[in-house]
């Protein structure tokens, strides 16, 4: 399975809004910086911060564009984000199920056919205006 199968198989169960299957392709000690956040290591981690996600947000990611580096180690993904905000989260504008459509992109280390590291940007700004 080349790294563009895996992180398809990734965004697949992140549309599907299966957090098992997206934790199938983590590495246990998967490093995940999340966007303006903390890096957090673990599929434990990740699992707590997923829930926290689905609560808030129900997202669908489209025009995915997944790119592998050579070698099979290193991979990245563009895609738009289309989200409704359902919960409000600490420290941002109340949420009132505001829509919103917004680039983002990822970047992907991977070991032993599983994805180690993970790293998310969008600008946080814009969304903000969006929602707002």
């Amino acid at each position: 399975m080349t790294a563009s199968d895996i992180i398809r198989r990734y965004f697949d169960a992140f549309n599907a809004k299966d957090t098992a299957a997206m934790l199938a392709c983590l590495d246990p000690e998967v490093a995940h910086h999340v966007n303006e956040g903390e890096v957090r290591t673990g599929t434990e981690k990740f699992a707590a911060f997923c829930a926290h996600m689905t609560r808030s947000y129900d997202e669908t990611l489209t025009d995915m564009v997944v790119f592998e580096a050579e070698g099979g180690t290193r991979a990245a993904a563009e895609y738009i984000v289309n989200g409704t905000y359902l919960q409000t989260d600490e420290g941002l504008p109340p949420a009132r199920g505001q829509t919103y459509r917004l680039p983002a992109g990822s970047f992907f280390t991977l070991k032993d056919g599983r994805i180690s590291r993970v790293v998310t940007y969008y600008n946080l700004a814009d969304w903000v205006r969006q929602v707002a």
